[in-house]
Order: C-alpha cells, then sequence, then structure tokens
C-alpha cells in the first residue's frame, strides 16, 4: 500500500465534477465515466492518453506516493494530516490555466506563486518522517539519470525529484500527447473547463490517497478542509 498528499477540490466541488467526467472516473466514489468525445480524436486514443491521470485521480501532488517508513502506522499518519490540515490557512491561487508541461496537459497557474511554493514544500518536509526509502526499482522507475543535478539530488533526499524550487503546482489532464493531436486536445480542455480557465483556484483543502496495491487506481482516503473552511470538513471512509 502507498500514499500520498495531495491538493483536490472537495467531491462536490464543480472542478471535482468536470475532472471525473474527462477522466472516466471519480476518485472520491470510484463511479466511472464514459470515454469523452474530442473532435478530431479517436476515443480509443482518448482513453488511452487519461489512462495515466485516470488511475492516480484528480489531483496536484505535494507529497509524491510513498509506503509507510518501517514502524510507522496509519493512524500516525492520519493524525499528522487533521494536525497539518486544521493549523494551515487556506489560500487563493489568483489565476488557473489550462496548458503544458511538456507534452501533457494540465491545469497550472499562470506562473509561480511563493505562498503555493512554500505550502508544497512545507507539506513534503512535514511528512517525510512517514516515507520509507525508496527501493532500487523505484529508483530506476524516476530514470535519474535524465534528471539534472538538483533533480537527482531531490529525489535522494524527498523520494522525488520535483520539490522545492523545482516544484511546479499541476492538476493533470493527459499523459504525453503527440504534437499533431495537441491543438485538438488544446481546445477539447479549454472547452469542458471553461469556467475554470483563467479563474482563481481555492487552495482550500488536502486529499490523502491511498493506492491499495502497485499499479491500481488511487482513491481518496480522507479529504479535510484547511484552517479557515472548517465548516464544509468532508471525511472519506
Amino acid at each position: 500500500m502507498r500514499y500520498a498528499l495531495y491538493f483536490s477540490p472537495s467531491a462536490t466541488h464543480p472542478l471535482s465534477k468536470a475532472a471525473a467526467e474527462w477522466l472516466g472516473r471519480d476518485a472520491f466514489t470510484g463511479e466511472t465515466h464514459p470515454v469523452p468525445e474530442v473532435p478530431g480524436i479517436e476515443p480509443e486514443t482518448v482513453h488511452a492518453l487519461t489512462a495515466d491521470p485516470r488511475r492516480y485521480g484528480f489531483h496536484a501532488t505535494l507529497k509524491a506516493p510513498f509506503a509507510l517508513a518501517e514502524g510507522r502506522q496509519e493512524s500516525e499518519l492520519v493524525a499528522a494530516f487533521e494536525a497539518f490540515a486544521a493549523r494551515t490557512p487556506a489560500f487563493e491561487v489568483p489565476r488557473a490555466v489550462v496548458g503544458q508541461l511538456g507534452r501533457f496537459f494540465a491545469l497550472v497557474p499562470d506562473q509561480v506563486y511563493p505562498r503555493l511554493q512554500d505550502v508544497a514544500f512545507q507539506v513534503v518536509q512535514e511528512f517525510e518522517p512517514f516515507r520509507a526509502p525508496l527501493s532500487e526499482t523505484d529508483l530506476a522507475r524516476r530514470n535519474p539519470e535524465k534528471l539534472n543535478p538538483a533533480e537527482r539530488a531531490n529525489l535522494e533526499r524527498w523520494g522525488y525529484p520535483y520539490v522545492n524550487d523545482d516544484f511546479r503546482f499541476h492538476m493533470t489532464l493527459t499523459g504525453q500527447v503527440d504534437p499533431e493531436l495537441a491543438p485538438a486536445m488544446r481546445r477539447e480542455l479549454e472547452r469542458r473547463f471553461a469556467a475554470f480557465n483563467g479563474q482563481p483556484l481555492s487552495i482550500d483543502g488536502l486529499a490523502l490517497f491511498v493506492e491499495p496495491a502497485r499499479g491500481e487506481p488511487f482513491h481518496v482516503h480522507r479529504w479535510l478542509p484547511l484552517a479557515t473552511s472548517a465548516d464544509n470538513r468532508e471525511t472519506m471512509p
């Protein structure tokens, strides 16, 4: 079993609903949805392009998936998660947009926001004591030979290459899209996410995701509001 600390809107948030319909699975409920129609792209290609984000569930990575360190219990992790959420104020990213990171599409901030960077690294540091060291196989999966020196150092220290100065907040919407399909994909994503594209994004909660066994879909184990929205608390069994 692996755990991860992610940003996710709440289960009932319109963005969560729109993303679940696009990806084909709701990580809160397990509900599945038909493959969305994208003009100019075959359904089987759309299904393949959403496979990875569908398995992980709609989210932005803060603390990447990890196995529990020896001697640690899930109950301790949950208690730390609750304490962190209770003392961390909610805040707002002024503008999020449908963008591209390399060849994959994601909902991203329009620029780097220091508050977002700081909170993300706080999560990395806070939950590091719960993380078991990466195995040699896990390290190899990250293709360390393709990482720059800072990213390799992050991988060795924190179990993930993209933290602190190398962190870029993104809520993944596709896998790697071939350049010839990218214009059609962008048009469809901008249409589907028009209500959120170019709008503020409230960072008002955190989610504890669980992967029951390697390769299985991640699901939301707990979702908690950050400090200023405690009256909206939601808990998943």
